[in-house]
């Protein structure tokens, strides 16, 4: 009696088939995000890694890479030093300080009332 080994196969998330759609959703309804312990590293023969969840379908095993964005030591370093910050209020605009000494409207909170409310009568 010989046994039926299954096909193995990797494949990436953006390039699976409907059946291995459908099973991946079936495993993982909310996304994987939520099961970070079945993500995988592998390495490949070249030694770039690639992260992987398995799915079995009844006539074959799929690897499924998932895109990870890991860590740049690059990033760190900016991080650390404060850059990635300057670089986001460029990005998003610098706060305009031109017109700090002006009063806003509501900055006299004595108008909404206190201690001493006449509604409270």
């Amino acid at each position: 009696m010989a046994i039926e080994r299954k096909k193995h196969h990797v494949v990436s998330y953006e390039n699976m088939s409907e059946e291995l759609a459908s099973a991946f959703e079936e495993k993982y309804p909310k996304g994987f995000s939520d099961y970070l312990p079945d993500l995988t590293k592998y390495t490949k023969p070249d030694g770039t890694p690639f992260y992987a969840v398995t799915i079995e379908i009844p006539d074959a095993i799929y690897l499924v890479k998932i895109k990870v964005k890991t860590d740049d030591i690059n990033d760190i370093e900016k991080w650390l030093e404060g850059e990635e910050e300057a670089e986001n209020e460029q990005v998003a605009g610098a706060p305009d300080t031109a017109g700090e000494d002006e009063a806003l409207p509501d900055d006299n909170i004595s108008q909404y009332g206190g201690e001493e409310d006449s509604s409270d009568a």
